[in-house]
């Protein structure tokens, strides 16, 4: 039996869970593969929702799977009372001189009629990373695997932050634990949408004005973190 053949009948004898798996693998090695220009917004927007979006979209339509595309009451409430818990964390690392320094991502100023279309692209960004991590790789997965699969993104989730500030390295793992927890429970991908989309436009606003907060006082009440602020 040649190659292609044994791997066509794996493919065909695989489960659900197992297919997801090794196409979010493959994901991610694509995307570590193509390369952006760090400054070019519009090249990262294709890149992200070709392979974070269209893909595990278009995977789940063809086995009638749902990636967590919807809005309920559940799915509201979650929403606002992440929204609620995440904001104070954007509104403290604003302060922050390594975030100051590395946001926003791509440049833009606080002018609306540049600020608005940065937002929307990165807006798209988010939903495409939101329909991967806590789509394909969580929601996507929760029937087979239950609880357990929050926690199957977070590596790869961290391992796609190496290079960003030291404190944002330190808390993707955790971030994205919470993030699949809550879509988990409410089997929606829009809490984190919503979290996520909001905390990085917020983010990109405050580090464009002066800080809120004290930097010398943000930097003096987390002096115990272990990684440079």
């Amino acid at each position: 039996m040649s190659v292609h053949a044994r791997l066509r009948d794996a493919a065909v004898g695989s489960s659900w869970l197992q297919r997801s798996l090794v196409v979010g693998f493959v994901l991610s090695a694509l995307w570590s593969a193509w390369a952006v220009p760090p400054s070019d917004l519009t090249a990262r927007v294709v890149r992200d929702t070709v392979l974070f979006l269209g893909v595990p979209a278009g995977l789940a339509a063809t086995h009638g799977r749902e990636l967590g595309f919807r809005a309920d009451r559940v799915a509201l409430r979650d929403t606002l009372v992440l929204a609620a818990f995440v904001v104070p964390f954007y509104l403290v690392g604003s302060s922050l001189p390594s975030i100051r320094a590395y946001y926003p991502m791509w440049q833009t100023t606080t002018a609306l009629a540049e600020f608005l279309p940065h937002t929307l692209q990165q807006l798209l960004v988010v939903v495409a990373a939101e329909t991967y991590y806590r789509g394909l790789l969580c929601v996507g997965v929760s029937e087979e695997f239950g609880f357990k699969s929050v926690f199957i993104s977070p590596v790869v989730y961290a391992l796609h932050h190496v290079g960003k500030p030291p404190i944002e390295l330190l808390l993707s793992a955790p971030t994205d634990v919470l993030f699949g927890a809550v879509d988990y429970h409410s089997r929606s991908l829009l809490p984190s949408v919503v979290a996520h989309g909001l905390g990085l436009t917020l983010l990109d606003w405050l580090v464009l004005h002066d800080p809120v907060l004290p930097p010398a006082d943000v930097l003096a009440a987390l002096r115990w973190l272990p990684v440079p602020l």
